[in-house]
């Protein structure tokens, strides 16, 4: 299979794995998709299991007021997603009704619904720390879906997709001690599943010219890495798998203190569970019964 994006979406497509919707960036996943998912995510369940992760929940949205107060805007407005809501009368649903009978714009008669959808799993977790951690701090495990205006033919780069996502909260030594375990825990596992993976020192899409000079300053203070495989391109490969270290960004804004009294730091992990899924099925095939006997007994035990 040659390395492109049109080829894999085909090959997805073709196979039933996903079920396009007409819009860039959003389709259905089958059964078999979504067992090989599933699987993939039992195998972080592993290797996480003697952690004392606290699980956590919450829903794919967040309060507006907290989105704004993370600072996501002021990095990724390109990416944010809000949600909205018709408020008016039945005067102005007459006049809904009518504009979408005629194809016609009616952005204005719908108002912010005070929420925003999640543009990461880990968001939520900071609001919910502020105050004083106990000795040793606290460490998270959440499966969450996340929504990023990002629309595109490539399959990988999806609008709405699942995260896998670890955040730990602490002193700086236990934060990068955690972060860089991960690293070789996250790196061993895809190698362990045939997949050519390899880590690299990275940066987030930050917005703008300034955002090329926070780009530059995250790549040289090596806070984000992510572990990369080819999925669409040889040159220019996939991120599976990110691991950011904030500092005390997320403390300072929230108020996140040391049993000590000194700010937090705090850092997070996540791997994206349908982009693993892809790399599986552009590597070994769309048809997990054929895949090599290794990889399967590792996700089917």
């Amino acid at each position: 299979m040659p390395f492109d994006s049109t080829t894999l979406y085909e090959g997805l497509v073709a196979n039933g794995l996903i079920i396009p919707s007409g819009v860039q960036g959003v389709f259905g996943r089958n059964a078999v998709f979504e067992e090989v998912l599933e699987r993939f995510n039992g195998l972080i369940s592993r290797l996480a299991l003697n952690d004392g992760a606290e699980k956590m929940t919450f829903p794919p949205i967040l309060p507006r007021q907290v989105f704004e107060q993370s600072g996501y805007m002021k990095s990724f407005p390109q990416l944010a997603m809000g949600v909205t809501s018709f408020c008016g009368c039945a005067a102005d649903h007459g006049e809904l009704v009518r504009r979408i009978e005629e194809s016609e714009p009616y952005d204005d008669l719908m108002a912010p619904a005070g929420v925003m959808l999640m543009p990461a799993a880990c968001y939520p977790v900071y609001p919910s720390l502020a105050g004083t951690l106990p000795h040793g701090g606290r460490l998270f495990d959440m499966t969450h879906w996340v929504f990023r205006h990002e629309p595109s033919s490539e399959p990988t780069r999806m609008q709405s997709f699942r995260v896998r996502e670890f955040v730990r909260a602490g002193s700086p030594e236990t934060v990068i001690q955690w972060r860089d375990t991960w690293l070789a825990r996250g790196l061993e596992l895809l190698l362990s599943l045939e997949l050519p993976a390899r880590s690299e020192v990275a940066s987030d899409p930050f917005f703008g010219r300034g955002g090329r000079m926070l780009a530059s300053n995250q790549r040289e203070q090596k806070l984000k890495f992510e572990v990369v495989i080819p999925v669409i391109s040889i040159e220019n490969p996939t991120a599976v798998c990110s691991f950011n270290y904030h500092q005390d960004h997320f403390s300072q804004t929230f108020g996140i203190l040391q049993a000590d009294g000194q700010l937090a730091q705090t850092a997070c992990l996540g791997f994206g569970l349908e982009r693993v899924c892809m790399a599986l099925f552009r590597h070994h095939g769309f048809r997990p019964e054929l895949w090599p006997q290794s990889v399967r007994s590792l996700l089917w035990t």
